[in-house]
C-alpha cells in the first residue's frame, strides 16, 4: 500500500506514525528516525581559579568523578535529568587552539583550520553530513537556525552549518520564517513557486555558460562559486518537487509565540526551541542546528541575557572580575542550560509513534562552545543529552586527556594574554566524538577532518 495514496484519500494532513504497512522496499523508512541536534552558545563558560570564592558556586565543570560528579550552581538545573546527560572537558579542535575565541564559531562543527587571519577556507559541518545521510527521508534535509540569522563573515560565523564546499548555510532567526517553512506551504502554492523557480535557475544556468567564455581567470572563478551556490538551490528544488504532494503535517501551535524576538528573550528561547521539537516530532527534518548568536559580536544574542536580568551577554565575559562577575556570567550559563534541559525533558516525555522508547532514547542532543574560559579556544564545555538507543552511556562526566584533573587549565583567563600563553594540558580532537556520532547516526565512515577512530568511553 502506497503511504501517499493513502494520505490523499483521507483528504487530510497530518503528521502520521510510522506504519510498517508504509515501509519501501529497504525497510528503511520503518525504522525510528535517528535525530541529531546541535547547540552553539558564544563567548564560553565561567572558570574561575580554585582559589577563588567563586570556584565552588560558579565554575562552569562539574567536580568528582564519572558517576558520582557533583554539579555546581551553573548547571545544577540538570540534576533533574542527570541520568540523561553526559559533560565532557578535555577535547578541542587542535587546528583551532592558538586561535582567539572571537574568530573559532566556525570551526565548531567543522573542526577545519579556518586560522585567525588571512585566506578563509572552510569544510563541510557535522551536522550536514548527516543530513546527506537522513535528509532523505525527510521533507526538510536540515534545520539551520540562529539568534541572529544569515551567515555573517568569515570567522565571524552566524551560522554552524557548512556545506560539502566550506560555504556557510543562511540560518534562520524569525519564528513565523521558521514555522511557515516547515507547515505552512500549500502544495498549488509551492507547485507554481517551484515551477517558476526551476524556470529561472535554467535561464541562469544557460547565461553563465555564455558569458564564461568572455570572463577572466579571476571573474571565472567568481562565478563558479556563485554557480556551485545556484547548484545548492537546484538539489533543493528537485528535492522538494519530490515532496509537493505530500500534505503538510499539522502540528499544536498553542506553545509558540511566533512575533517574539530576542528583546523577549525568555519567549524568543521558548520558541525557537519548540519549533525544533515540532519540526522533530512531524519528522520535517532529523537534523537541526541553533547558534546563539556569534563571537565577539553586538546584536539580537547580545539580548539574551535579558532574560536573566543582566546586560549583554557578550559583555558578561570581560567583567568576570568586577563584583558579581563570576556570578553573572554563571547565571547567564545556568540560563542556557535550563532552557536546553527543558527541550531535552520534551523530547524525554514525548513515545516514539512506533513504542521505541522515547524521542530523547533516538536523538544526540548537544550543546557547547568552542571556548572556555575568556575565549581561550581549549577545553571545550560541551554536554550532550540523549541517544540511548543510539549506544550513548549517559549519567557521565568524563574527561579526557591530561594535566586538566580539576579543570584548571585557563581558569581564571580574564585577558588577551590567555590565548597567546601556553597551556601544558593534553586534550584530544573533539572530531573523535563526531566520527561516533556520525557512525551512530548510521553514516559509513572512520574520519572527520582528517581525524581517524572514536571516542573511547563514549
Amino acid at each position: 500500500m502506497d503511504r501517499r495514496r493513502f494520505l490523499c484519500g483521507t483528504g487530510i494532513a497530518l503528521a502520521l506514525p510510522h506504519f510498517e504497512t508504509f515501509a519501501d522496499t529497504s525497510g528503511a523508512a520503518a525504522k525510528t528516525p535517528k535525530r541529531f541536534l546541535s547547540v552553539y552558545h558564544p563567548d564560553g563558560v565561567g572558570l574561575p581559579v580554585k582559589d577563588d570564592p567563586a570556584w565552588k558556586d560558579w565554575s562552569w565543570f562539574p567536580r568528582g568523578g564519572e558517576r558520582d560528579f557533583e554539579l555546581t550552581k551553573v548547571l545544577d538545573v540538570l540534576e533533574p535529568l542527570r541520568e540523561q546527560i553526559t559533560i565532557y572537558s578535555g577535547l578541542s579542535h587542535p587546528a583551532a587552539r592558538r586561535v582567539h575565541g572571537h574568530s573559532n564559531a566556525d570551526q565548531y562543527l567543522t573542526g577545519a583550520d579556518t586560522k585567525g587571519h588571512g585566506p578563509y577556507q572552510n569544510s563541510i559541518s557535522l551536522d550536514q553530513v548527516i543530513a546527506a545521510h537522513a535528509g532523505r527521508f525527510t521533507r526538510h534535509a536540515s534545520l539551520v537556525m540562529s539568534t541572529n540569522g544569515g551567515i555573517g563573515g568569515p570567522r565571524g560565523a552566524q551560522t554552524q552549518s557548512f556545506n560539502r564546499d566550506g560555504r556557510p548555510i543562511p540560518a534562520m532567526n524569525k519564528p513565523k520564517q521558521i514555522f511557515d517553512m516547515l507547515f505552512e506551504t500549500g502544495s498549488q502554492q509551492a507547485a507554481a513557486e517551484l515551477a517558476r523557480s526551476k524556470s529561472a535557475l535554467d535561464f541562469l544556468m544557460d547565461s553563465s555558460r555564455s558569458l564564461d567564455r568572455r570572463l577572466s581567470q579571476h571573474d571565472r572563478r567568481t562565478l563558479q562559486q556563485y554557480l556551485d551556490s545556484v547548484r545548492d538551490t537546484e538539489v533543493k528544488l528537485t528535492k522538494a518537487q519530490q515532496w509537493i504532494e505530500t500534505p503538510i503535517p499539522q502540528v499544536d501551535t498553542s506553545n509558540l509565540s511566533l512575533d517574539a524576538d530576542p528583546r523577549e528573550a525568555k519567549l524568543y528561547f521558548e520558541t525557537m526551541y519548540e519549533l525544533i521539537y515540532l519540526a522533530f516530532a512531524s519528522d520535517s527534518t532529523r537534523v537541526a542546528t541553533f547558534q546563539l548568536g556569534r563571537e565577539n559580536g553586538e546584536g539580537p544574542h547580545d539580548l539574551l541575557s535579558l532574560a536573566v536580568g543582566l546586560g549583554g551577554a557578550h559583555r558578561l565575559t570581560h567583567e568576570v572580575k568586577k563584583p558579581g562577575g563570576w556570578q553573572n556570567l554563571g547565571t547567564y550559563n545556568r540560563y542556557q542550560a535550563q532552557e536546553f534541559g527543558r527541550f531535552v525533558k520534551k523530547l524525554q516525555d514525548t513515545p516514539e509513534p512506533n513504542g521505541n522508547g522515547t524521542m530523547l532514547d533516538n536523538t544526540f542532543a548537544m550543546h557547547g562552545s568552542a571556548s572556555s574560559s575568556f575565549h581561550l579556544s581549549r577545553n571545550y564545555p560541551i554536554i550532550s543529552a540523549g541517544g540511548r538507543n543510539l549506544g550513548f552511556d549517559n549519567g557521565r562526566y568524563l574527561k579526557f586527556g591530561s594535566g586538566n584533573e580539576d579543570n584548571q587549565a585557563g581558569a581564571g583567563v580574564t585577558s588577551d594574554a590567555g590565548w597567546r600563553g601556553e597551556i601544558e594540558a593534553e586534550e584530544l580532537p573533539l572530531a573523535h566524538l563526531f566520527v561516533t556520532v556520525l557512525q551512530r547516526m548510521g553514516v559509513e565512515t572512520d574520519t572527520f577532518a582528517g581525524y581517524a577512530g572514536t571516542l573511547d568511553r563514549v
